[in-house]
């Protein structure tokens, strides 16, 4: 039995690997940057409420500035640079081809670096646009449209290459939010800015709030779930066709739906009514993708106990249930009548962006990061600390704002006077100040363990996951007997 030496076909096979793992960890790491400057401007503009406000005179650090800094890295800084790496980790593998340069993907990062890099400057110097989560500085506007038709090229080209008949659903929400995605991004930044306005840029507006969340991160992070935890439990999904029933209501509902942001406003009532039933329908749609992952996690219930990966998916799944629950009863007109322009609403928009996607995203990272630097974790039990001081905090802080918005609501409903309000929202606000601290110590934990992890030596990693499928079958060296 002799092998042949490896030919040149052999050498280049073995040099280029199906996923760029590079592209994969610096869009991580420049995610996991994003969030913790994101983390810090919460923190910053949390301490306006408790009386503690250090910038009174520094314009560049009004509260209003930072509010729109804070929420525009999490949106664009953290969210799409991680699930930019998630694409690139998942596409291939899903399709069997690379996408379509790894040039182009650099190019991509690093003027996407520059972008965010831009976009927090602008937003602090006073360039917004009056756009709510639209506030990117209008000179910005045209770069993000073509990253984002760059992105879809970049990862239609191996989906149109596939081989498969058959879609894994996984891509079929990837393909739909790469191409939601950019159309959602210039009716809600170009209409209302040249186009439409008064009144009739509202519905526009809540259009772009809303269906920047369902038409991206939601495609986005269904399709990571759809993908991830099947590998972790080592199970296939429960129902494909649950599945596909999520994905067309998806679909349908969630475009008609964003007017529930303006509800009690000028806007006809009829469009007001009609959000607030494709509301309710799309959270019944959210409950297939619930259904799939508990049924799919049955029969497994130890992966709970021996898996932290599964426990982040697992707790952002619960996040999910409540906070839909949740949602299709406050975008009732009834509860709008309490809740509205309340914390309420506040700790509705955390548990679902952070405690579910975000979570499900540290679930990720939590399972990708020994994979991409060949090492295991250096600190388990950072890995432990970081999973219970981040879904602490995020828990007690979203019962917190609940309790707020509905003790700040009743109380404007009686017509109490502005500072008795003031005075009874203080131990609320205090209190959402102390978890943001444990929330941000949570992911410092994260932080410390990614570094250590890369620099430090320890123990070699053994991918078992995917080691199989890195190299296209076609191109996988042969070594013939003779």
């Amino acid at each position: 039995m002799t092998t042949p030496p490896a030919t040149a076909r052999d050498t280049q096979a073995a040099a280029r690997p199906l996923v760029n793992h590079g592209l994969v960890k610096w869009h991580l790491i420049a995610g996991m940057g994003w969030l913790t400057l994101a983390m810090f401007d919460g923190l910053v503009y949390s301490s306006q409420f408790i009386h503690h406000w250090r910038f009174p005179l520094a314009e560049w650090l009004s509260p209003g500035r930072i509010r729109m800094a804070h929420t525009n890295l999490v949106a664009f800084g953290f969210l799409v640079n991680s699930f930019t790496a998630m694409l690139y980790w998942c596409v291939p593998r899903l399709t069997g081809q690379r996408v379509l340069s790894n040039a182009l993907g650099w190019l991509i990062f690093y003027v996407w670096l520059a972008v965010i890099a831009a976009m927090a400057v602008g937003l602090h110097l006073g360039h917004a646009q009056a756009v709510e989560w639209g506030e990117t500085p209008v000179w910005l506007d045209p770069v993000v449209v073509v990253g984002a038709a760059l992105l879809g090229a970049q990862f239609f080209t191996p989906i149109a290459r596939s081989r498969e008949k058959v879609m894994y659903v996984s891509l079929w929400y990837f393909s739909a939010g790469l191409v939601w995605v950019g159309l959602t991004y210039i009716m809600g930044n170009f209409f209302p800015q040249y186009l439409v306005a008064g009144t009739g840029a509202g519905p526009m507006l809540g259009l772009y709030i809303h269906d920047l969340v369902g038409l991206y991160v939601t495609p986005m992070g269904w399709g990571m779930m759809y993908f991830f935890v099947p590998v972790l439990l080592r199970k296939p999904i429960w129902s494909h066709a649950l599945s596909l029933v999520g994905f067309w209501g998806l679909a349908f509902f969630y475009p008609l739906q964003g007017v529930h942001h303006f509800l009690w406003s000028p806007i006809p009532m009829f469009a007001q009514y009609g959000a607030v039933v494709s509301t309710i329908a799309v959270e019944i749609v959210v409950t297939t993708v619930i259904i799939n992952f508990f049924m799919t996690w049955r029969g497994r219930e130890e992966a709970l106990r021996d898996s932290l990966a599964i426990r982040w998916f697992w707790v952002g799944a619960l996040n999910y249930f409540v906070t839909c629950l949740q949602c299709a009863f406050q975008v009732t007109l009834t509860f709008q009548k309490i809740i509205h322009f309340t914390d309420w609403v506040v700790g509705h928009a955390h548990l679902v962006m952070f405690g579910v996607f975000s979570f499900w995203i540290y679930g990720m990272v939590e399972h990708l990061w020994p994979k991409l630097t060949g090492r295991q974790w250096w600190s388990p039990r950072l890995c432990r600390w970081q999973f219970w001081l981040i879904v602490v905090g995020l828990e007690v802080m979203f019962l917190d704002l609940t309790a707020a918005g509905l003790a700040h609501g009743f109380m404007m409903r009686g017509l109490s006077p502005w500072e008795e309000i003031l005075q009874t929202m203080h131990p609320f606000w205090l209190l959402r100040a102390i978890t943001g601290l444990v929330i941000f110590a949570g992911h410092v934990c994260l932080l410390v363990n990614l570094w250590m992890t890369a620099r430090a030596a320890r123990a070699a990693h053994v991918d078992t996951d995917y080691a199989p499928y890195e190299v296209l079958e076609e191109e996988q060296p042969t070594a013939a007997a003779v």
